[in-house]
């Protein structure tokens, strides 16, 4: 299944979007909380706010990478079981393992935020 030019515009416009909203969610309250760090070392302001974005770029970008990936590979998946239906516990594992990619951008963003807050 291909998708139309206009389609796939219209999805990476709402990623966008949705990497846009996440990054202002996680920017505004720190800046309002005024709080240092754990370990005592006081961080500049925009030190700060490049780590929230950081850590809203590598959960999003992630997390569109496993969705592109799950896409091709459970399509592929859905192929393969048609023909042969014993295939289902390593399609499974394909899939899962597409699905790692968000994951990993996940903790990456967690530990980018323990840094930081």
């Amino acid at each position: 299944m291909t998708l139309a030019p206009r389609r796939i515009l219209l999805w990476l416009i709402v990623a966008g979007v949705s990497a846009l909203l996440a990054t202002l969610a996680m920017w505004w309250p720190p800046l309002m909380a005024a709080e240092t760090p754990a370990a005592g070392l006081a961080l500049s302001a925009s030190a700060v706010q490049w780590g929230f974005v950081a850590a809203a770029l590598a959960t999003g970008l992630s997390s569109l990478g496993a969705g592109i990936a799950v896409a091709s590979v459970g399509s592929a998946a859905i192929g393969a079981l048609a023909e042969k239906p014993e295939l289902l516990g390593r399609v499974l594992i394909m899939v899962g393992l597409a699905e790692g990619i968000a994951i990993y951008g996940l903790i990456i963003s967690i530990l980018i935020l323990n840094r930081v807050a």
